[in-house]
């Protein structure tokens, strides 16, 4: 690979899931001889399994007290893995950097009044008039100031407030596509010389019974104890477990990142996202399209992370199609592991691949139904098509 001084190249990584926090714990689960045990919370939330949060010690990002009482659990982690990230990367002390740095957040709506929607459930078994029962609810029982604190860029916010990044901002919001958007967003602007250094990822709280409640609208949710994620079947629900994830990349052009002397975990080569029909072969079309920049990777060094929701269907229909792009590489579906993470499961995957390409990995699999790998691999294509809409697919290299 040739290098050029406007490479986006991951400098930092801050991220938490259920197995723990920050590059350490994880690196040692990529490069473990064993495959890594899920943990899954079957009782909270009873008949749906979900991904909880580890224990946490938010002082050590987010040092106080009021900036944490402030903020909600998806807030407190998006903050908590941003610092990790910044941390990582070396930037966490340096004010001058922070001052001009950028930051792509992708976010999801802030945490719901529970008891408003219950009533409006309960209320609705009742009626047959639910668009203004709606109305009547919305302007009766909601807080005026609830939207004040759950404003999605709102996590923007206080990563600015607690980490003293104001540069320039940017939030989404739109479930998965937000955080393909989000990393796809953060390359360009490097690539095309507009940005040096960007922070840039998003943060999910599956403990919600707001979430629990949209994934179920849709029937999407596995149901009871958990199973892996390509073996999950109809009998046993829709087949997502939703995952509490933070996830923050630092991205930086290899010439910005070279004149600190920082570590590079990984070169971003190319990115896409697109959205649009599922009919037919259509998203087969897209993610054929969206795959081209791996054509040339070495198939026996190259590792595929695979963002797939769990949804029966879908899940088969990505699984054909990497099967048959990518026939040699392995394969590793990280929802399995950590929960589907929806704005954040995007950068998490971009998480685990500058990791694994970083520590040379041999990366043990996830799930009983993948091969395991011969060699480090030296390209990772990180997959991730939306539970309703979007796909983003990444290619990474590992550094020479």
């Amino acid at each position: 690979m040739v290098k050029a001084a406007n490479d986006v190249v991951i400098t930092g990584v801050g991220i938490v899931t259920n197995q723990g926090v920050g590059t350490d714990v994880h690196t040692s689960l990529l490069t473990a001889a064993q495959s890594p045990v899920a943990s899954v919370e079957t009782e909270r939330f009873a008949p749906y399994p979900i991904h909880p949060l580890p224990e946490i010690d938010w002082s050590q990002q987010i040092p106080k007290r009021g900036d944490q009482r402030q903020m909600e659990n998806w807030q407190r982690l998006g903050v908590f893995s941003a610092g990790l990230a910044l941390d990582d990367a070396g930037f966490k002390d340096n004010l001058e950097a922070c001052g001009s740095m950028d930051m792509i957040v992708a976010a999801g709506g802030g945490e719901r009044d529970i008891n408003v929607d219950s009533l409006i459930v309960d209320e609705a078994l009742k009626r047959n008039d639910r668009e203004q029962l709606l109305n009547e609810k919305l302007t009766t029982e909601l807080r005026p100031t609830l939207f004040l604190a759950q404003l999605s860029n709102l996590l923007a916010g206080n990563i600015s407030i607690v980490h003293k990044v104001t540069g320039s901002s940017r939030t989404f919001m739109g479930e998965e596509g937000a955080g393909i958007s989000a990393i796809e967003t953060a390359f360009a602007r490097i690539k095309a010389g507009q940005s040096t250094h960007t922070l840039v990822g998003g943060a999910f709280s599956a403990e919600r019974l707001d979430m629990i409640l949209l994934i179920e609208a849709i029937q999407g949710h596995a149901l009871g104890g958990y199973h892996p994620i390509w073996s999950r079947k109809p009998e046993d629900g829709g087949g997502m477990i939703l995952g509490s994830v933070g996830a923050f990349l630092m991205l930086e052009s290899r010439e910005h990142a070279e004149a600190r002397g920082a570590r590079i975990y990984a070169t971003i080569d190319e990115i896409g996202g697109d959205r649009g029909s599922r009919d037919g072969d259509r998203l087969e079309q897209r993610l054929q399209y969206l795959s081209k920049p791996a054509a040339d990777a070495d198939p026996d060094a190259t590792i595929v992370f695979c963002g797939t929701t769990g949804f029966h269907d879908l899940a088969a229909r990505e699984k054909a199609f990497l099967d048959a792009q990518f026939p040699k590489a392995a394969i590793r579906a990280y929802g399995g592991l950590a929960g589907h993470g929806l704005e954040a499961h995007f950068p998490l995957g971009l998480a685990f691949a500058a990791l694994s390409l970083g520590a040379g990995a041999i990366v043990p699999p996830f799930d009983p139904a993948e091969t395991k790998m011969r060699i480090p691999a030296r390209t990772a294509v990180v997959t991730t098509i939306g539970h309703a809409r979007g796909e983003g697919i990444a290619v990474l290299s590992a550094e020479e």
